[in-house]
């Protein structure tokens, strides 16, 4: 393994908790989506992977992994009768504007303030748009420290293909090896793993769990505070 000179992260469920910040935007989500009919509402949670008693996301489940127009055509597929680009536009709207309710997993100005003096270059690659990601980045205070972002609408692609990997070494200058990318479900990981990443890491602070992400991580962590103990072994590999 080459030493890794970049990280690349998730957002939801990674640098957001995700049942914190996300919850109460997919009832939202379905509540739209079923213009207001609670039955349905319902049923759309369900057909796309949230339980709408606990709350339980499946994991890997539209929900957890897809992006907003995955998401839109899933919801049509499963019952909703708002036009597909309608309710891309609607979800948009809402992700962007949920940035202003989400709740970090650490005092991430803090921790990408320290990563940055190590020397690291520091990207985002998310399914949620890319206004939503500059939103959160801003108003958590790390984005004058990240030197990428990418959402499924920045034309690098969509998970799990490997096309915001190869952006964002097209951005730093480094090899898919120096790079570790950091995620909570299996399109997070595959993508690293798609584009030939050095090191595939797993948080636990979104819809996965050591058991659904074990075989395609290299290290499977509570969240990625503990990425900071490991950085010295992996800047020396």
């Amino acid at each position: 393994m080459k030493a890794i000179k970049g990280i690349l992260f998730d957002k939801d469920g990674t640098l957001l908790d995700y049942d914190e910040s996300w919850l109460p935007v997919n009832r939202e989500l379905a509540r739209i989506a079923s213009e207001g009919d609670a039955a349905l509402a319902d049923h759309l949670l369900r057909e796309c992977g949230m339980d709408p008693v606990s709350g339980h996301i499946v994991p890997d489940s539209l929900l957890a992994a897809g992006n907003t127009r995955q998401i839109a055509e899933g919801l049509v597929a499963a019952g909703s009768k708002v036009d597909v680009i309608e309710l891309t536009i609607k979800l948009d709207e809402l992700f962007s504007n949920a940035a202003e309710f989400s709740v970090p997993v650490t005092d991430l100005a803090g921790f990408f303030a320290r990563l940055h003096a190590r020397g690291f270059r520091l990207g985002i690659a998310s399914s949620d748009n890319e206004r939503s990601i500059r939103q959160t980045a801003q108003r958590f205070g790390f984005a004058g420290h990240i030197d990428y972002v990418a959402g499924y609408d920045s034309g690098f692609g969509t998970k799990p293909e490997p096309g915001m990997v190869l952006g964002f070494c097209a951005a730093t200058g480094l090899d898919p090896s120096e790079v570790a990318v950091v995620g909570d479900n299996n399109h997070d990981l595959h993508m690293g793993r798609n584009a030939g990443a050095g090191v595939t890491v797993a948080v636990l602070t979104g819809t996965g769990s050591r058991a659904s992400l074990a075989a395609a991580s290299d290290y499977c962590l509570n969240d990625i505070t503990e990425i900071e103990p490991l950085l010295p072994a992996l800047q020396l590999a």
